[in-house]
């Protein structure tokens, strides 16, 4: 996991950030915030995290996403008074008890903790298996610049607040909350065998998704709902939903 740590400065970055994430920045009063920024179609640019830091806001993003946010954020900034330095932080991350100063990962409990500072350690834990489990997604496997963020279960990860007002993509995902039945998504399977990450499932002869990140026996994968039912085929590995 490679991150890049931004800090966000300036008497107009929480009002400048509430217009544009999927989340409630209001929120940081209480600890960090996991969030996401959309293109005005509903599709993912970047999830990310948002940190409280004193009087700033660290901005925590996989290093692959980082200069297309920032690239983004720029444009949005227009004459408001924000200011976005890059910083030498690194994350450590554990499931083991909390050192001084760290914070909760905001997506689920069973995450733990996160850590800013010199160094990314990391206490050992199982983290394919622990999101298999869960079914949390990872940007760059399941998470990618097509997905709505409903059907990744961003409002089960407390990355979507319903409540606060426009942010760039709020329509699309309000309307997919509202007023249509979600079609397909992200499940837990049970995978009998082996197949790699990105291998199509099939039902029936018919696609029905793609199997991800697998871990003791199960998996996450993609699936069209109406397709998903009993035993499906991911190349040599057979394949049932669970959850």
């Amino acid at each position: 996991m490679t991150r890049r740590i931004f800090r966000i400065t300036g008497s107009d970055a929480r009002d400048f950030l509430q217009d544009l994430v999927t989340n409630d920045v209001g929120r940081l009063d209480h600890g960090p915030v996991y969030t996401a920024l959309l293109t005005p179609q509903g599709k993912l640019i970047a999830d990310f995290f948002l940190v409280p830091d004193g009087d700033a806001i660290l901005l925590d993003v996989d290093a692959t996403l980082a200069d297309t946010l920032m690239q983004r954020l720029t444009l949005y900034r227009l004459r408001r008074d924000v200011q976005f330095a890059e910083t030498d932080l690194q994350v450590a991350r554990g499931t083991c008890p909390a050192p001084e100063g760290a914070v909760p990962d905001p997506r689920h409990p069973a995450l733990g903790w996160r850590l800013y500072g010199a160094e990314a350690d990391d206490d050992g834990t199982d983290w394919d298996a622990l999101r298999v489990t869960h079914c949390i997604p990872e940007t760059g496997i399941e998470l990618t610049p097509d997905t709505f963020i409903l059907e990744a279960g961003f409002d089960r990860l407390n990355g979507v607040d319903f409540r606060k007002g426009c942010y760039v993509g709020q329509e699309v995902t309000a309307r997919m909350k509202h007023k249509t039945e979600l079609r397909k998504g992200l499940v837990r399977v049970s995978v009998d065998g082996a197949a790699p990450a990105g291998t199509e499932v099939q039902a029936d002869g018919k696609v029905a998704g793609t199997l991800f990140t697998q871990a003791g026996g199960e998996g996450i994968a993609f699936l069209r709902f109406d397709r998903a039912e009993g035993e499906m085929l991911a190349g040599d590995a057979r394949v049932r939903r669970v959850s």
